[in-house]
């Protein structure tokens, strides 16, 4: 009885309970129905919102896009403009090492030059030591040659005096014979000392002499002269007839006859005769320095002469230093 009771109540149940699972089911599928709607409604209006944020974002996107090509194409120019700029410093680092290159052989060129210019100052130094030295000799030397110079004129203005003065003896004594201008070379008449082929002296020839010698030596040893007299010379020259040889000889032999009886004149004070066998001289020419006429043949007859001459002490050196000077 029992178990049936049970078995009634749960069929009236059943039936109560099958009502309020509907409605709950109802209210619940209301409550989703109203959800979905509702959350159709958020979902549109989030997705209108985002899709205008994401319109936004694009306009956005593309603004940063339109930026960012514009970025890309100046950021290409300046790549390019780096490349050459690039290329500009590797061209201008070539032609700065090769001007570095060409600094460094300027250096090494003016280090060669420094040192040849050392070399050539340590050069100059010694040649200008040389030049001093050369200067000092120099010195000297001019001094010797004014010197000289001064010597040469002193010798020239005795020579001058001798002659003139020897000029104006012969002319005051009368005697025929010539005295030349330049040197005082006094040429006497061989034919009034000697007959032809002798080296006799002839009483004529004594006589002249004798009148010729003290004046000569009236003026030549004078005291004023003593000093620069070096020599008297006679010399003996013969035409060109015949050999040379027998005409030397013969010039010779006449030459020293007459300086025998010139050192034999009594007329000679014992100074005069000893100073005349110091300083007195016989040389025969033969017939090496003939006297020639205007049309160019001998003169015999003043070739054949006897000659007087005197010369000073250094003379010859003295007159070839003065050939120099005047650039003979």
């Amino acid at each position: 009885m029992a178990k049936v009771v049970h078995r009634r109540g749960s069929r009236g149940n059943n039936g109560s309970h099958w009502i309020g699972y509907s409605d709950m089911m109802a209210s619940l599928l209301l409550v989703f129905v109203l959800t979905l709607c509702y959350s159709m409604y958020l979902y549109f209006s989030t997705l209108e919102t985002k899709t205008a944020e994401l319109d936004e974002q694009r306009a956005v996107v593309a603004a940063q896009q339109a930026t960012l090509d514009e970025q890309t194409v100046r950021l290409e120019a300046q790549t390019l403009q780096l490349s050459q700029q690039q290329e500009d410093l590797e061209a201008a680092q070539a032609s700065l090492a090769e001007q570095q290159a060409a600094l460094d052989a300027a250096h090494a060129a003016l280090a060669a030059r420094e040192e040849e210019l050392a070399s050539l100052q340590s050069q100059l130094a010694q040649q200008q030591i040389t030049l001093d030295a050369q200067a000092e000799v120099l010195a000297s030397q001019q001094e010797a040659l004014d010197s000289q110079t001064a010597k040469i004129d002193d010798l020239v203005g005795v020579r001058t005096q001798i002659v003139s003065e020897l000029s104006n003896a012969l002319n005051a004594s009368g005697l025929k014979a010539t005295v030349d201008p330049n040197s005082g070379d006094i040429t006497l008449d061989s034919a009034v000392f000697f007959e032809t082929a002798s080296y006799t002296i002839k009483a004529d020839g004594q006589a002249m002499l004798d009148q010729f010698i003290p004046m000569y030596l009236s003026v030549l040893l004078q005291d004023k002269y003593a000093d620069y007299l070096g020599q008297i010379i006679i010399e003996g020259h013969t035409d060109t007839a015949g050999e040379y040889f027998m005409n030397l000889e013969l010039s010779q032999n006449r030459a020293l006859s007459v300086a025998k009886y010139c050192l034999q004149m009594r007329s000679l004070t014992d100074a005069q005769r000893e100073m005349l066998r110091s300083i007195l001289t016989a040389q025969g020419r033969s017939y090496s320095d003939p006297i020639y006429n205007a049309d160019g043949t001998v003169n015999m007859e003043q070739s054949r002469r006897v000659e007087f001459k005197f010369s000073l002490r250094d003379a010859e050196m003295i007159e070839e230093m003065n050939r120099l000077l005047q650039g003979e």
